[in-house]
């Protein structure tokens, strides 16, 4: 085993999901490349019926669906999420219960299946908001008149003046710096 992923002899292709996960050759559309597996999914939309995609499940966590709702459609490398807004969802935001794959000719919801195993979206921007850092504020209670003060915590300079606030065993609301 290296890097999470299992080596099967010979020097065949890695698998993300172990042998003994029977439903994963079940599923409709299961194709295993070297470092994802591939499956048929879907959403429906009640106005607009199923619309068909092929789920690629990496190894890193990233779940990327091809479109193929109609034959022009160019639609390619979508979020499960934004699959589901694709498809027409009248309900979307739930892509986990939406968004299907086909086990033994039923429809299964992912989150049903094996498939969100490695997906993490932990990692994805953790820490940032649209690529921007992201601060909350923060008080600090004043030693004289026991009120918490705020303090914004939008750059450095202003990270800077409450963590020596919070460092300051006697910090009162006079020493706060006004704009």
């Amino acid at each position: 085993m290296e890097n999470g992923v299992v080596r099967e002899s010979g020097g065949a292709a890695a698998s993300l999901f172990s042998e003994e996960e029977e439903v994963m050759r079940e599923i409709s559309g299961f194709k295993r490349g070297d470092d994802y597996v591939e499956v048929t999914c879907g959403c429906t939309s009640h106005r607009y019926g199923d619309a068909v995609g092929t789920l690629r499940v990496s190894l890193n966590g990233d779940l990327q669906i091809t479109c193929e709702c109609t034959p022009g459609c160019q639609e390619d490398k979508l979020t499960p999420a934004a699959f589901e807004k694709h498809s027409g969802r009248e309900t979307a935001r739930k892509w986990k219960n939406n968004v299907w794959v086909i086990v033994n000719g039923e429809k299964v919801p992912l989150f049903k299946t094996p498939l969100l195993k490695y997906y993490n979206q932990a990692l994805k921007g953790a820490g940032s908001h649209n690529g921007r850092t992201c601060h909350r504020d923060e008080f600090v209670r004043c030693t004289a008149c026991h009120k918490e003060r705020r303090f914004r915590l939008r750059n450095k300079e202003e990270c800077r003046i409450f963590h020596d606030a919070l460092a300051d065993q006697n910090w009162k609301c006079t020493d706060m710096p006004f704009d």
